[in-house]
């Protein structure tokens, strides 16, 4: 007799032992298993590509509420997406409880509006370092005006990065389309690139003040900014929540001795789902709030967590937890 078929007996015997003695939920319940009775809650940041702010932002914001937890039982993860519009889309299907996203782009997807099809249902948490962009050229290009983009190349950002959400309205404001001129999809990076080789003659560029890549590109060429036509800028403002005035002081950037007056394009903001518990997002937003210096310790945008800019309308309704938050410390703006 074999091996298998002496030990059979002795198998089936304790199956049924095991069937006839078990208790608890049936087997399709098993999954349920996984997270015992007063286990951790999980909480999943969506941020951005490496690379960018967001990213960076994202993973402080993470960091933050991890480590200033307390004794509640969270495990905090940041997760690397591709930006505002997967953010935005995963959120509302569960699959991420916070988000980093631009708030213009944000905007269009609460309406459902522009490329989005639906209403997205998420909210806004807070409001936070602002998105000053603007075009640039090489003053060799000639280029001076918006106007001046008709029939040439010009890089209006990352492929289905969805800066068109503001660029668009931005470009219509001088009366301009994108079929006027050849948009040219590149990073950052590689725009300051297409700048210098002539392949580009213009570039929309910016972030957080300093930007990096308008920094090399000041260093390394002779660059003009490209100023908003006042009326457009105007325009803009008062049709759009998430277009703001902004300077950029002189001496920011090299070989730039004056001020500019650019725009903020759309803040960078903290976002999540319509129906994530309000017990939790007020709790979060407690502890980034309160713990704001430590963000700042991790990237200089963590300043912009302040009382007159973390509640800044930018067209996004916020979510009740954060609202319930700002009016116990009185920053609240009904």
């Amino acid at each position: 007799m074999t091996l298998a078929a002496r030990l059979l007996p002795a198998l089936l015997l304790l199956l049924s032992y095991a069937g006839c003695s078990r208790s608890g939920p049936a087997a399709g319940d098993a999954a349920k298993d996984l997270k015992p009775a007063g286990g951790p809650r999980f909480i999943s940041v969506g941020t951005a590509p490496p690379g960018g702010a967001f990213f960076v932002v994202g993973g402080a914001l993470a960091e933050v509420i991890s480590e200033k937890k307390g004794d509640r039982a969270w495990k905090v993860t940041s997760e690397a997406t591709m930006g505002s519009q997967e953010n935005i889309r995963r959120l509302t299907r569960g699959e991420l409880d916070f988000a980093v996203s631009n708030a213009a782009i944000t905007y269009f997807a609460v309406r459902g509006e522009g490329d989005w099809t639906s209403k997205q249902e998420v909210r806004s948490v807070m409001t936070l370092a602002p998105n000053i962009a603007f075009f640039l050229a090489p003053a060799k290009s000639g280029v001076k005006t918006i106007a001046d983009f008709r029939g040439k190349r010009v890089v209006v950002g990352p492929a289905g990065s969805g800066m068109e959400a503001f660029i668009e309205p931005l470009l219509a404001a001088h009366g301009v389309q994108y079929r006027d001129f050849t948009p040219l999809h590149a990073t950052q990076t590689a725009a300051v690139d297409m700048l210098a080789d002539g392949s580009a003659v213009a570039a929309f560029l910016g972030g957080a003040v300093p930007t990096a890549s308008i920094t090399q590109a000041c260093s390394s060429q002779d660059i003009f900014f490209i100023p908003f036509d006042p009326a457009a800028k105007a325009e803009l403002v008062n049709k759009y929540p998430f277009f703001n005035p902004a300077t950029i002081p002189a001496g920011a950037y090299p070989n730039k001795k004056d001020a500019f007056e650019a725009l903020n394009t759309g803040s960078m903001h903290f976002i999540t789902g319509a129906g994530v518990d309000e017990e939790l997002v007020y709790q979060v937003t407690r502890t980034i709030y309160e713990n704001r210096e430590a963000v700042v310790a991790k990237h200089a945008a963590g300043r912009a967590i302040n009382p007159q800019n973390v509640v800044r309308q930018t067209g996004t309704p916020f979510h009740p937890g954060a609202i319930r938050f700002y009016r116990e410390i009185g920053i609240w703006k009904e």
